[in-house]
């Protein structure tokens, strides 16, 4: 089936509708949704998405978007379609850029910050405790510990897993329950649904059909689908290897230490149960080997192919999750 409307996991589809100045009502939108209320963004103004160090040899940061709002209250909004091993570092460390900026140079400065967000849209199932949760919106702010009382409430990193949104359109109530089945499903809709009536999902869909691109805009989008099916099928496919060959590893493993284990108990009842221990142990340390191997092997395939597009090194150190001296030795 040929896509009708772009898909907002693209680098380029993701910019689209929410990183320019001509669609920039459809970021206001999404982000009073997603507040609840507690935001009323009146205006935004885009902000330069790439910022640099104190020191000409520091490392950079690339935003997909950010932008502040009327009241001077800074918001970086990235897509992230690759889980990397650091991205929670990742998250502090982007937080940093619009936290030093506001610093005033010469003169008597009293430290006042204004609010920083932090917003994560996770194409991926969040790890670190978190994989097991059914909520896919997670507010993270600094907290005293013993009151679990919010300690600093300007700095908030907001994380949303877009897999486990899964209410259908008749489920869908909020403005933020239809920006997440927008953000989940728009690739493969053929129509604008009837749940979202909503005059900035008029804007929305006008934006997001692929027929109304011209030449250009067509080029950049096929090249941006491109890079994204690369990063998807990479990391499938080396799922998929390394998931079989770390059971098969797995359960020859298992099998051994479960079988001695048994001998040693000198009963047969005792070798039955140390040769099930011990499959099950060696299936669970396969998998996990497995995994953590399919991963490093994907994001390598990942860098590898954005080089031969030619995408700049900061870009795939997102995409990837490698660092730039990793992706150099690639070349």
């Amino acid at each position: 089936m040929v896509e009708k409307y772009i898909n907002p996991h693209t680098d380029f589809g993701f910019k689209r509708l929410f990183g320019s100045e001509f669609n920039k009502e459809l970021l206001i939108s999404f982000l009073n949704a997603m507040f609840h209320g507690e935001q009323n963004v009146q205006d935004v103004t885009y902000l330069n998405s790439e910022q640099l160090g104190d020191r000409a040899d520091a490392r950079r940061a690339i935003f997909d978007v950010y932008c502040e709002n009327d009241k001077g209250e800074k918001f970086i909004v990235e897509m992230q379609n690759v889980y990397q091993e650091f991205f929670k570092d990742r998250t502090i460390y982007y937080s940093t850029f619009p936290i030093r900026e506001q610093a005033q140079r010469g003169g008597d400065w009293d430290f006042h910050l204004n609010p920083v967000y932090t917003i994560g849209l996770l194409n991926f199932n969040f790890a670190d405790g978190l994989e097991n949760a059914k909520r896919w919106h997670h507010e993270v702010k600094l907290m005293e510990v013993d009151t679990h009382e919010v300690f600093y409430d300007k700095l908030t990193y907001i994380y949303v897993e877009i897999p486990k949104f899964d209410k259908q359109e008749s489920e869908l109530v909020t403005m933020y329950d239809k920006w997440m089945y927008v953000l989940k499903n728009l690739s493969n809709l053929m129509q604008r649904p009837a749940a979202l009536q909503e005059r900035v999902f008029t804007r929305l869909f006008e934006q997001a059909e692929i027929s109304k691109f011209d030449k250009e805009e067509l080029k950049l989008y096929e090249d941006s689908v491109n890079a994204y099916r690369d990063i998807v099928n990479a990391i499938r496919t080396a799922e998929k290897t390394k998931f079989a060959e770390g059971m098969a590893e797995g359960m020859v493993k298992g099998k051994a230490e479960g079988m001695a284990e048994g001998m040693v108990k000198g009963k047969a009842e005792g070798m039955a149960e140390g040769m099930v221990k011990g499959k099950a142990e060696g299936m669970a340390e396969g998998m996990v080997k497995g995994k953590a191997e399919g991963e490093k092997e994907a994001k390598v395939k990942i860098a590898s192919n954005l080089l031969s597009l030619g995408v700049p090194i900061e870009t795939i150190i997102q995409a990837s999750g490698l660092s730039e001296e990793e992706i150099k030795n690639i070349l």
